[in-house]
């Protein structure tokens, strides 16, 4: 079980861990060790999220997440395997505690009389300095 909140827990059935090599330098290590950490997390099959959390967790995830709606969390940052695996899991905690969170929705609201009049008063004054400052041929 990987704990979001005090109530919340990810079941290990939703979760698939895959160590991979990892990208980039560094020498004969990086070419014989599978360091990196591919998390992949079933979101369709996880249970103990709502629908609103699921679909806010698709919007925040962006290309993380595949066609199949797995969210894909890879961590390479350091040469230990567990180092990895524990940022790949604390980083997708992360991102679930983020959309736990309700966004309130935006209420439009209109400008005030005095707020459009002062933006109109800043035109007009930024018009007439650009104004004077065309060049304007002598026609003596």
């Amino acid at each position: 079980m990987l704990q979001v909140t005090e109530r919340l827990g990810i079941a290990e059935d939703v979760l698939d861990e895959r160590f991979v090599r990892a990208s980039g330098p560094g020498g004969q290590h990086v070419n014989k060790v599978s360091t990196a950490v591919e998390l992949r997390f079933d979101v369709r099959r996880c249970k103990e999220l709502g629908e609103q959390v699921k679909s806010r967790l698709t919007r925040l995830a962006g290309r993380r997440m595949n066609k199949e709606g797995v969210i894909v969390v890879r961590a390479e940052r350091f040469r230990s395997q567990e180092l990895n695996r524990s940022d790949a899991r604390d980083r997708l905690v992360r991102l679930v505690r983020e959309a736990l969170v309700r966004t309130r929705p935006r209420i439009a609201t209109k400008p005030s009389r005095a707020a459009i009049s002062r933006r109109l008063d800043a035109k007009s004054r930024r018009s007439s300095v650009k104004n004077m400052r065309r060049a304007r041929p002598d026609f003596d």
